[in-house]
């Protein structure tokens, strides 16, 4: 600690990418320990710094990719505790980046805290080294998902695992979202389907970029015809929105479709989703908005962690975006508006279930601050009950 009236905490993650999703995670992770740990000051290791500091103006911000060991260490050993995550940052190639700095704050005696992570895919052999050799030490190890914990397990990780849940689950939906839709030029008073596609790569090996786009647009003309629908891509990263626009192309009825466009905070996109009467698509965080706002979902997984959170919401469990043919989305898209009431209050009960899985990960963290770095005395009196009631 830098006193003896505060704990230090850092946060490294996928943090100051432009990442929607990402930022939520961070977004619910701050509010959390500040609710509950208000002496808290918090060091955060971002990939963007000038980009943390804009959102998080109140947050110490340390630039961590291409810094020396020695710059590095400076800031490690200020801190009382690490946190790593949340978020899929665990898969291949990528996993061993975030871990060498792991490993540099436990050489220096800074204990890890892993918070609600998400893993996957993790085959590569030198990732799942630096994964024994660091997550074994650490002072404790949560997930999001079971997906993560088998991947972890299977990686050669024989300590206890805590499976809790996505963090931004702990956000809720604010009355802001008509203004940004009518900045957007979407048209009112008709009924809007949000859609959600990512790009292809590390973590969506599997993608097939003109394949998929081909199957989205189909289903956009369906959800046209059928529902009178309009169409509103929300792109969850900068480059989604150049994979909207492919899949609007495809479409014969592109003219009933929109793109955002807009950089939008965390909360500002889970207030637009709020606005959605159904909600399809690929982005992990986007499904997380739709549940918190109780819009019937369809997922289209490419990946583990959208097939376990589909599992976990109640959704269909399709078997991937590029394995369905369009017929069988067709008929889940259809079933999915006929049952849409049902369906609504099902996924609002499984959210609920969730968001209190999702704050166990904040009362671990806190409850270990508690042990390793007591309140001062100021704090004790204040309430310890830092959920949201928003």
């Amino acid at each position: 600690m830098d006193d003896g009236s505060s704990v230090t905490v850092g946060i490294l993650g996928s943090y100051g990418g432009r990442n929607v999703g990402d930022e939520a995670i961070l977004t619910a992770m701050l509010e959390r320990l500040r609710a509950a740990r208000p002496d808290a000051r918090i060091v955060l290791f971002s990939r963007h710094p000038e980009h943390s500091r804009a959102a998080h103006p109140d947050v110490e911000v340390a630039a961590w990719e291409g810094v020396c060991r020695e710059r590095i260490s400076e800031h490690l050993r200020r801190l009382d505790v690490l946190v790593l995550g949340g978020g899929g940052i665990l898969y291949n190639t990528e996993a061993r980046r975030y871990l060498r700095l792991v490993r540099t704050a436990q050489d220096l005696g800074v204990p890890v805290f892993t918070y609600a992570l998400g893993a996957g895919p993790l085959t590569d052999e030198s990732d799942c080294e630096w994964v024994r050799a660091t997550l074994s030490d650490a002072a404790e190890v949560t997930v999001r998902d079971e997906e993560s914990k088998l991947v972890l397990e299977e990686a050669g990780l024989t300590r206890p695992v805590t499976v809790t849940a996505d963090p931004a689950l702990l956000l809720a939906p604010g009355d802001g979202g008509d203004a940004l839709l009518r900045a957007e030029a979407v048209p009112r008073g008709v009924r809007l389907v949000g859609m959600s596609v990512r790009e292809p790569g590390r973590a969506a090996e599997h993608l097939d970029e003109d394949g998929y786009h081909q199957l989205l647009a189909t289903v956009g003309d369906f959800l046209v015809h059928r529902l009178d629908a309009h169409l509103v891509f929300l792109p969850m990263e900068r480059d989604d929105i150049r994979h909207s626009h492919a899949v609007v192309s495809r479409m014969a009825d592109a003219e009933r479709c929109s793109v955002l466009h807009g950089n939008y905070r965390p909360q500002q996109v889970l207030d637009i989703v709020s606005r959605l009467d159904l909600a399809i698509g690929m982005r992990l965080h986007f499904l997380i908005f739709a549940a918190l706002a109780g819009i019937p979902l369809l997922p289209l997984p490419y990946a583990g962690k959208v097939f376990d959170f589909a599992q976990q919401i109640g959704a269909p469990a399709l078997r991937g975006v590029v394995r369905e043919t369009a017929g069988l989305l067709l008929a889940e898209v259809d079933r999915l508006w006929d049952e849409r009431p049902a369906r609504a209050a099902h996924t609002a009960a499984r959210a609920a279930s969730m968001r209190l899985r999702s704050g166990r990960t904040a009362d671990l963290l806190v409850a270990y601050l508690d042990r390793a770095a007591p309140r001062p005395l100021a704090l004790h009196a204040a309430p310890t009950s830092a959920t949201p009631t928003g």
